[in-house]
């Protein structure tokens, strides 16, 4: 099998996979926000939440695309990632919103896959206002 230099680890399982895109997104959450009578915006920001969206390429080897399958679709609510970052790594804990792949080759009473990609959503901020 082929050695990556980085793939993904999921609760201390490290997967050897290709990455295609690792996108992120910094989503500012509010304990609350709105407008006055005025128009002027008050608000209370509780944090910046780093959330993945990661698209895997073709995973050759049947055995380690389907413990990755299994892994991101089992049905507990949180996991503990490790992903690359320019940095050299981040760690986070959060939830797989949403797995998706799709059927490229039916062959006798196997099946290959391609495209599969996931969404991670942190647990906590990455970032928090000083106080």
């Amino acid at each position: 099998m082929a050695q990556y230099n980085q793939g993904i680890s999921i609760d201390g399982q490290f997967f050897d996979v290709p990455l295609l895109s690792v996108k992120r997104k910094a989503d500012f959450l509010d304990k609350y926000a709105e407008r006055t009578e005025d128009g002027d915006m008050k608000r209370e920001l509780i944090g910046v939440y780093f959330n993945y969206q990661m698209a895997f390429g073709t995973i050759n080897d049947d055995d380690t695309y389907a413990a990755l399958w299994d892994k991101l679709t089992e049905p507990v609510e949180f996991h503990d990632f490790v992903i690359p970052t320019t940095n050299g790594q981040y760690t986070f804990r959060g939830y797989i919103s949403s797995v998706s792949d799709e059927i490229y080759r039916i062959t006798g009473k196997t099946a290959k896959y391609k495209g599969l990609r996931c969404k991670y959503i942190s647990k906590k901020p990455a970032r928090i206002p000083e106080k």
